[in-house]
Protein backbone atom coordinates (compact mmCIF):
# COMPACT_ATOMS: atom_id res chain seq x y z
CA UNK A 1 0.00 0.00 0.00
CA UNK A 2 1.27 3.26 -1.06
CA UNK A 3 2.70 6.02 1.85
CA UNK A 4 0.28 8.54 0.52
CA UNK A 5 -2.76 6.26 0.82
CA UNK A 6 -1.88 5.69 4.57
CA UNK A 7 -1.67 9.63 4.89
CA UNK A 8 -4.89 9.98 3.77
CA UNK A 9 -6.72 7.12 6.10
CA UNK A 10 -4.64 8.50 9.04
CA UNK A 11 -5.90 11.88 8.59
CA UNK A 12 -9.43 10.90 7.81
CA UNK A 13 -9.32 8.50 11.48
CA UNK A 14 -8.25 11.96 13.13
CA UNK A 15 -10.95 13.52 11.72
CA UNK A 16 -13.26 11.75 12.18
CA UNK A 17 -12.77 11.40 16.09
CA UNK A 18 -12.51 15.20 16.60
CA UNK A 19 -15.89 15.18 14.89
CA UNK A 20 -17.39 12.54 17.16
CA UNK A 21 -15.49 14.31 19.94
CA UNK A 22 -17.57 17.83 18.96
CA UNK A 23 -20.85 15.95 18.28
CA UNK A 24 -20.15 14.82 22.05
CA UNK A 25 -19.52 17.96 23.50
CA UNK A 26 -22.46 19.32 21.44
CA UNK A 27 -25.38 16.98 22.63
CA UNK A 28 -24.05 17.32 26.18
CA UNK A 29 -25.12 20.94 24.98
CA UNK A 30 -22.95 22.73 27.63
CA UNK A 31 -20.86 24.65 24.76
CA UNK A 32 -20.73 28.42 24.98
CA UNK A 33 -20.99 28.61 21.41
CA UNK A 34 -23.13 25.62 20.09
CA UNK A 35 -23.81 27.84 16.77
CA UNK A 36 -19.71 27.83 15.79
CA UNK A 37 -19.55 24.56 17.13
CA UNK A 38 -21.98 23.19 14.68
CA UNK A 39 -20.00 24.60 11.51
CA UNK A 40 -16.79 23.78 12.54
CA UNK A 41 -18.80 20.15 12.43
CA UNK A 42 -20.26 20.90 8.85
CA UNK A 43 -16.64 22.28 8.05
CA UNK A 44 -15.30 19.01 9.11
CA UNK A 45 -17.47 16.66 7.19
CA UNK A 46 -16.84 18.64 3.94
CA UNK A 47 -12.96 17.61 4.80
CA UNK A 48 -13.57 14.71 5.60
CA UNK A 49 -15.34 13.90 2.35
CA UNK A 50 -12.66 15.57 0.17
CA UNK A 51 -10.39 12.94 1.85
CA UNK A 52 -12.47 9.99 1.02
CA UNK A 53 -12.40 11.23 -2.47
CA UNK A 54 -8.68 11.59 -2.66
CA UNK A 55 -8.71 8.23 -0.97
CA UNK A 56 -10.92 6.76 -3.44
CA UNK A 57 -8.33 7.80 -6.46
CA UNK A 58 -5.26 7.40 -4.92
CA UNK A 59 -6.76 3.16 -4.69
CA UNK A 60 -8.43 3.33 -8.24
CA UNK A 61 -5.02 4.63 -9.22
CA UNK A 62 -2.84 1.89 -6.86
CA UNK A 63 -5.04 -1.14 -7.80
CA UNK A 64 -5.22 -2.66 -4.55
CA UNK A 65 -8.30 -3.11 -2.65
CA UNK A 66 -10.14 -0.08 -1.30
CA UNK A 67 -11.53 0.50 2.81
CA UNK A 68 -13.29 3.81 1.16
CA UNK A 69 -16.82 2.00 1.17
CA UNK A 70 -16.40 1.35 4.94
CA UNK A 71 -14.76 4.90 5.75
CA UNK A 72 -17.74 6.15 3.97
CA UNK A 73 -20.74 4.04 6.13
CA UNK A 74 -18.40 4.84 9.17
CA UNK A 75 -19.21 8.87 8.17
CA UNK A 76 -22.51 8.80 7.26
CA UNK A 77 -22.85 7.01 11.01
CA UNK A 78 -21.68 9.98 12.58
CA UNK A 79 -23.72 12.02 10.41
CA UNK A 80 -27.03 11.00 11.60
CA UNK A 81 -25.65 11.05 14.83
CA UNK A 82 -24.89 14.99 14.47
CA UNK A 83 -28.42 15.40 12.46
CA UNK A 84 -30.04 13.69 15.57
CA UNK A 85 -28.35 16.18 17.62
CA UNK A 86 -29.08 18.88 15.44
CA UNK A 87 -32.57 18.74 14.92
CA UNK A 88 -33.26 19.47 18.92
CA UNK A 89 -33.57 23.16 16.88
CA UNK A 90 -35.36 24.79 20.03
CA UNK A 91 -32.08 23.75 22.52
CA UNK A 92 -28.94 24.42 20.04
CA UNK A 93 -30.97 26.94 17.83
CA UNK A 94 -30.41 25.22 14.35
CA UNK A 95 -31.82 24.97 11.44
CA UNK A 96 -31.48 21.21 9.98
CA UNK A 97 -32.72 22.47 6.75
CA UNK A 98 -29.76 24.53 6.59
CA UNK A 99 -27.43 21.30 6.17
CA UNK A 100 -27.20 19.58 3.28
CA UNK A 101 -28.18 16.04 2.51
CA UNK A 102 -25.05 13.81 2.99
CA UNK A 103 -26.23 11.14 1.14
CA UNK A 104 -27.30 13.43 -1.82
CA UNK A 105 -23.75 14.59 -1.62
CA UNK A 106 -22.27 11.23 -1.80
CA UNK A 107 -24.06 10.40 -4.40
CA UNK A 108 -23.35 13.18 -6.17
CA UNK A 109 -19.61 12.88 -5.45
CA UNK A 110 -19.71 9.18 -6.65
CA UNK A 111 -21.39 10.09 -9.99
CA UNK A 112 -18.45 12.73 -10.50
CA UNK A 113 -15.98 10.41 -9.80
CA UNK A 114 -17.47 7.66 -12.16
CA UNK A 115 -18.11 10.31 -14.74
CA UNK A 116 -14.15 10.85 -14.18
CA UNK A 117 -13.30 7.41 -14.84
CA UNK A 118 -15.53 7.04 -17.81
CA UNK A 119 -13.93 10.08 -19.58
CA UNK A 120 -10.72 8.94 -18.53
CA UNK A 121 -11.90 5.35 -20.19
CA UNK A 122 -12.98 7.44 -23.23
CA UNK A 123 -10.03 9.13 -23.53
CA UNK A 124 -7.72 5.91 -23.68
CA UNK A 125 -10.40 4.51 -26.35
CA UNK A 126 -9.77 7.47 -28.80
CA UNK A 127 -6.17 7.09 -28.21
CA UNK A 128 -6.16 4.01 -29.12
CA UNK A 129 -8.10 4.39 -31.98
CA UNK A 130 -6.30 7.13 -32.91
CA UNK A 131 -3.02 4.63 -33.24
CA UNK A 132 -5.21 2.08 -35.16
CA UNK A 133 -5.86 4.93 -37.24
CA UNK A 134 -2.03 5.86 -37.61
CA UNK A 135 -1.40 2.22 -37.64
CA UNK A 136 -3.99 1.61 -40.59
CA UNK A 137 -2.62 4.87 -42.43
CA UNK A 138 0.42 3.36 -42.60
CA UNK A 139 -0.24 -0.10 -43.89
CA UNK A 140 -1.99 1.45 -46.46
CA UNK A 141 0.75 3.40 -47.27
CA UNK A 142 2.78 -0.03 -47.58
CA UNK A 143 0.19 -1.36 -49.46
CA UNK A 144 -0.03 1.62 -52.31
CA UNK A 145 3.74 1.81 -52.67
CA UNK A 146 3.48 -1.78 -52.83
CA UNK A 147 0.89 -1.64 -55.77
CA UNK A 148 3.24 0.79 -57.47
CA UNK A 149 5.67 -1.41 -57.47
CA UNK A 150 3.97 -3.69 -58.51
CA UNK A 151 2.52 -1.86 -61.26
CA UNK A 152 5.75 -0.92 -62.42
CA UNK A 153 6.85 -4.21 -62.65
CA UNK A 154 3.98 -4.93 -64.62
CA UNK A 155 4.76 -2.50 -67.11
CA UNK A 156 8.76 -3.40 -67.29
CA UNK A 157 7.22 -7.43 -67.82
CA UNK A 158 4.57 -5.92 -70.73
CA UNK A 159 7.53 -4.04 -72.47
CA UNK A 160 9.43 -6.95 -72.27
CA UNK A 161 7.05 -8.78 -73.78
CA UNK A 162 6.35 -7.14 -76.59
CA UNK A 163 10.16 -7.11 -77.49
CA UNK A 164 10.16 -10.43 -77.07
CA UNK A 165 7.16 -10.53 -79.83
CA UNK A 166 8.84 -8.51 -82.02
CA UNK A 167 11.63 -10.47 -82.01
CA UNK A 168 9.47 -13.63 -82.45
CA UNK A 169 8.20 -11.89 -85.57
CA UNK A 170 11.52 -11.21 -86.54
CA UNK A 171 12.95 -14.33 -86.44
CA UNK A 172 9.80 -15.92 -88.34
CA UNK A 173 9.99 -13.69 -91.04
CA UNK A 174 13.34 -14.74 -91.38
CA UNK A 175 13.10 -18.18 -91.04
CA UNK A 176 10.13 -18.16 -93.38
CA UNK A 177 12.93 -16.53 -95.83
CA UNK A 178 15.71 -18.47 -95.46
CA UNK A 179 12.88 -21.89 -96.11
CA UNK A 180 12.03 -19.83 -99.40
CA UNK A 181 15.57 -19.48 -100.37
CA UNK A 182 15.93 -23.28 -99.64
CA UNK A 183 12.76 -24.20 -102.16
CA UNK A 184 14.58 -21.77 -104.30
CA UNK A 185 17.84 -23.79 -104.11
CA UNK A 186 16.16 -27.32 -104.66
CA UNK A 187 14.27 -26.31 -107.60
CA UNK A 188 17.13 -24.62 -109.06
CA UNK A 189 19.50 -27.59 -108.26
CA UNK A 190 16.62 -30.22 -109.15
CA UNK A 191 16.25 -27.94 -112.82
CA UNK A 192 20.27 -28.59 -113.35
CA UNK A 193 19.77 -32.02 -112.56
CA UNK A 194 16.82 -32.39 -114.72
CA UNK A 195 19.08 -30.38 -117.52
CA UNK A 196 22.10 -32.11 -117.04
CA UNK A 197 20.25 -35.67 -117.53
CA UNK A 198 18.66 -34.62 -120.55
CA UNK A 199 22.08 -33.35 -121.94
CA UNK A 200 23.43 -36.91 -121.12
CA UNK A 201 20.61 -39.04 -122.71
CA UNK A 202 21.07 -37.03 -126.32
CA UNK A 203 24.86 -37.20 -125.72
CA UNK A 204 24.21 -40.77 -125.07
CA UNK A 205 22.07 -40.98 -128.30
CA UNK A 206 24.61 -39.11 -130.50
CA UNK A 207 27.18 -41.46 -129.21
CA UNK A 208 25.12 -44.48 -129.91
CA UNK A 209 23.78 -42.98 -133.41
Amino acid sequence: MSTLIQSYEQQYSVLTAEITSKIGRLKLGNDDNPDKLSREIQSSFEEANDLLEQLELEYRGSGVGSRVAAYRAELQRVREEYRSVISNSAAYNIDPDDYEDWSTVNEQNQKLLDNSERLERSGKNLTEGYRIILETEQIGNAVLQDLHHQRETLHRTRARLRETDADLNRSTRLVKGMMMRAIQHKVILASVVGVMVVLGVIGIYFYVT
